[in-house]
């Protein structure tokens, strides 16, 4: 039975280089984050009607992906984000989320979350917003807080790049057991 892990937390967290060296270590696949792919050919700044935009692209990118690794046969499918990042970045941004969004988070159906602490170094991004740590770990603990309320497992992913790496495996084998 395929299990789906779901990494998140804010950004420059590490969050997609995790995704991408999970995948490998389970000769698996992952799931990128749409929004950068959008973003960088939108143009401008985007505007509360994008997030929407976003949401639904990443919620089909997700189903497809998942698709992919059933057929596969894979055990493991790791994705770079999910509706509640979609939730917490149009409340951060706008005060307000779509409906859409709200409604989808849980259908989307994770096994298990990755939370990333922001506690490596920021990375400079044109797409990136938020490089203050104060706004980084209130983004974080909007993100823990989201997972407390739920009932899936999760596990906090701290310290270096490859002590992330590390712990992300052993919470991963402990799920696949």
């Amino acid at each position: 039975m395929l299990k789906k892990i779901t990494v998140l937390g804010p950004e420059s967290t590490g969050k997609s280089v995790l995704c991408e060296k999970l995948a490998l270590h389970y000769h698996s696949i992952w799931c990128p984050e749409y929004a950068r792919e959008y973003l960088i050919v939108l143009g401008r700044k985007y505007n509360y009607d994008d997030l929407l935009i976003i949401a639904k692209n990443q919620f089909e990118l997700g189903e497809m992906y998942t698709r992919d690794a059933i057929e596969k046969k894979h055990s493991t499918i790791f994705f770079d984000t999910d509706m509640r990042v979609m939730k917490v970045w149009s409340e951060v941004v706008f005060g307000k989320c779509h409906q859409w969004i709200s409604g989808k988070i849980d259908s989307q159906k994770s096994d298990l979350y990755l939370l990333c602490k922001p506690d490596v170094p920021w990375v400079e991004d044109d797409l990136r917003e938020y490089p203050e740590l104060e706004i980084r770990e209130d983004l974080f603990n909007i993100y823990k807080e989201l997972l407390i309320q739920q009932s899936t497992p999760w596990i906090e992913i701290g310290g270096s790049y490859e002590e992330r790496f590390a712990n992300a495996i052993k919470a991963v084998d402990s799920l696949l057991k």
